[in-house]
């Protein structure tokens, strides 16, 4: 890549020399620097341009670390523009999409091997040509990227060299396919398009490298859990191998321990608790002394050693949410303070308000907070900002925004102002909560009553009308509240939204079965019309009338605070469940590589085990056909179901038999991964925040009517960065000249 000019017109700064002092010189032109004539115009324009750029990138705590001339600032702002931003992560989900439809492709209706139709394969060169335009794209991505940042810190950028490694093995593996008409046995490029999801985003790198740092610990840990494996390994060998063995001894020994390696496996699930006490039982049968040597193993590896390493998961990661907040805010005000020192360069003292004011016009911001930024601005009148004015003007954005409903709507008779005061009351909505209960107990009653009774012969009369009743009512809450609220003052509330969507759905629901099957009447079974019968129209309202009664949630304190947490949590957590992606599509497609066909049909293959030669919990009797890695989908929920641990022993087993022993390897591996990295690092992280949210000195703000961020939600014990740390980051700005 050939050197990038120098910016044409510099931003502002001192001139670096290796004192540090002195202005700029004169051929370095600033803000101020021209005073007449249509170069001031433009002067003018560039540095209301670069302030609103540094504004904008505070605000998306992005780096400043970019060209600063009018050029790069318009590229800059397009490809930082919603509608460009948006076509790129649209770009990278149908990317990721395309394992569905790839061959061996997602189309069938089930996935268990003896039920599966022929399925539907693209034809070669359909999706090959929506991947070459996904590719197209990265292309232009990685090069406006490179561009932006400068030669200088693109050979310093790691994931901007991984970005293009990536793209020409793709590129060059895209090639390949075409050239053999799509017959190749292997694509490398689906295991590196999880990579375009990761280097998208700050959160989810930073999120690897922290997993990098924690690595060691984990290790140590690992290594004792090896050991503990390893250790009775040899023991449970040497146990339940003996001269004279009976036959519940040689059961255990010919199932769980007939070789080392069969022990092992054993263990590790066992460490797992999956197979206990099934591994335990051939042995305690026969004498009550063998479950000392079980229930050792358990206390040491399950309760010892698996919860350490959830601690030192916790203690590495307990401090990461903190460092990751830091440097998002050290962003916000390096960006905001590089935006005053452009600013302040008109005046040389100071920012006018008006200045000010022209910038916020021009930045995209969110609407609440601009008009709340613009509004403190207002307030100085004509009086110049300091840097630390200038800097409180968007705590602001720090505090949250705080959700204002509409005005309630005026009435003038007195009749309906005791209407609106009364359907206004909050006891009005515990009214609402004590019907949505009992229609809840209505349905439960119907269902215990009607629980041996087929569904065609049940009689649907009474939970009709009920519903019907229950329905009007919701209807008729419905138009009181919009009655006192006003339709904006309605709408403004979430729980009236999700309220009045259901409500609105369930009438719908009922007027339609009311016009195709008529009113209810004892002995109502009426003959199956159009798309849905009655039953599956009495069971969708009634799933529908189950998912209402969630309304409850705000009007339970404690559960409110907890519901709000959880959904802070998903928001803030988004990079962890990137993560898990990442991890799921690269066990899926490898996995997809290496057992694809491996599972068959029973009578197609000598190792299938028919159903009179099945054992009781193998993967044949348990009928986990489906669970194989013939297609994308059906990988991962194999990769789910391992996940979660519960029989697993059954998947390694049964691939052991069909793939051989090496398939153990994987499945460990995916183990080791999920179940006990990701999930024990997300558990560490949903501590911490629940740590934090809970501790009535952590934060100030009311839990409710507030969008609260990460940011706000730890702002209290976040430390605000120092003026020579800004400084000093401003005049090592690869793009950017401080001149004060």
């Amino acid at each position: 890549m050939a050197e990038p000019p120098a910016e044409s017109k510099p931003l502002l700064g001192r001139a670096r020399s290796d004192s540090g002092g002195g202005d700029c010189p004169q051929a370095l032109p600033t803000c101020r620097s021209v005073q007449v004539g249509p170069a001031a115009t433009a002067r003018w324009d560039l540095c209301i341009d670069q302030a609103v750029v540094f504004i904008e990138d505070a605000m998306q705590y992005r780096s400043i670390s970019h060209r600063m001339d009018s050029g790069s600032m318009w590229l800059y702002r397009w490809y930082y523009s919603n509608a460009c931003q948006r076509a790129l992560n649209f770009t990278i989900f149908l990317i990721l999409a395309l394992a569905f439809i790839e061959t061996p492709s997602s189309f069938t209706r089930t996935a268990d091997v003896r039920y599966r139709s022929l399925r539907w394969e693209p034809p070669c060169g359909l999706t090959e040509a929506v991947e070459g335009l996904c590719l197209l794209v990265f292309m232009a991505d990685v090069t406006v990227k490179c561009y932006l940042v400068g030669r200088a810190q693109f050979q310093k950028n790691v994931w901007l060299l991984a970005y293009i490694t990536v793209l020409a093995v793709s590129v060059v593996d895209w090639t390949v396919s075409l050239g053999l008409l799509c017959q190749e046995p292997l694509r490398v490029r689906r295991l590196l398009r999880p990579f375009f999801l990761l280097q998208n985003s700050s959160m989810m790198k930073k999120t690897l490298k922290c997993i990098r740092w924690s690595l060691p610990e984990m290790a140590s840990v690992g290594l004792l859990l090896l050991i503990h494996l390893c250790l009775f390994t040899v023991l449970g060998v040497l146990l339940f191998t003996v001269g004279q063995e009976d036959e519940q001894q040689r059961k255990e020994r010919l199932t769980y321990f007939r070789d080392l390696l069969e022990a092992f496996t054993s263990l590790l699930v066992l460490l797992t608790t999956a197979n206990n006490p099934d591994v335990m039982m051939p042995a305690y049968s026969k004498n009550r002394a063998y479950a000392i040597f079980f229930i050792v193993f358990t206390l040491i590896g399950s309760l010892f050693l698996m919860n350490l390493l959830t601690a030192i998961i916790y203690n590495q990661f307990r401090g990461y949410l903190m460092k990751s907040l830091q440097t998002s805010l050290f962003r916000r005000r390096l960006g905001i303070r590089a935006a005053y020192e452009v600013l302040c360069s008109m005046t040389g003292v100071g920012v006018m308000p008006q200045d000010f004011l022209q910038v916020l016009q021009k930045a995209q911001l969110g609407s609440s907070h601009k008009q709340a930024i613009m509004q403190k601005v207002r307030s100085f009148d004509e009086t110049l900002l300091s840097a630390d004015e200038f800097q409180k003007v968007f705590r602001e954005v720090d505090r949250g925004v705080i959700i204002e409903h509409p005005p309630r709507p005026w009435y003038p008779s007195p009749f309906l102002q005791s209407a609106q005061f009364l359907v206004g009351h909050h006891y009005f909505d515990y009214l609402g909560n004590l019907i949505a209960l009992g229609n809840l107990v209505s349905i439960c009653v119907f269902l215990v009553l009607d629980e041996d009774v087929e569904p065609r012969d049940r009689d649907d009369f009474v939970l009709e009308v009920l519903n019907c009743a229950f329905v009007l009512y919701y209807l008729l809450e419905l138009l009181l509240k919009v009655f006192a609220l006003g339709l904006q003052g309605y709408l403004s509330y979430p729980s009236n939204l999700f309220d009045g969507l259901l409500t609105s759905v369930l009438l719908v629901l009922e007027v339609a079965t009311l016009a195709v099957y008529r009113f209810p009447h004892r002995g109502w079974k009426p003959e199956a019309r159009g798309l849905l019968s009655m039953w599956d129209m009495t069971r969708l309202v009634n799933m529908l009338i189950v998912l209402r009664f969630l309304r409850i949630i705000p009007s339970m304190k404690l559960v409110a605070v907890a519901a709000s947490t959880i959904l802070v949590l998903i928001r803030n957590l988004r990079a962890f469940g990137g993560i898990l992606v990442v991890v799921y599509y690269v066990f899926a497609i490898l996995g997809i590589n290496l057992f694809r066909g491996t599972i068959v049909a029973p009578g197609n293959s000598s190792l299938a085990l028919t159903n009179g030669s099945v054992h009781c919990g193998s993967f044949e009797q348990l009928e986990y056909w489906a669970n194989n890695f013939d297609d994308f989908a059906a990988a991962l929920i194999t990769l789910w179901n391992v996940m979660v641990v519960n029989n697993w022993q059954v998947f390694l087993d049964a691939y052991r038999r069909y793939a051989g022993r090496w398939s153990q390897i994987y499945f460990v591996s995916w183990w080791l991964v999920s179940s006990v990295i990701w999930v024990n690092l997300f558990l560490a992280l949903l501590l911490e925040n629940f740590l934090h949210r809970w501790d009535p000195r952590s934060h100030e703000q009311p839990l409710s009517g507030t969008h609260v961020s990460a940011e706000l939600m730890f702002r209290d014990i976040l430390e605000e960065p120092k003026e020579e740390e800004l400084m000093e980051r401003l005049r090592h700005h690869p793009h950017v000249r401080l001149c004060r």
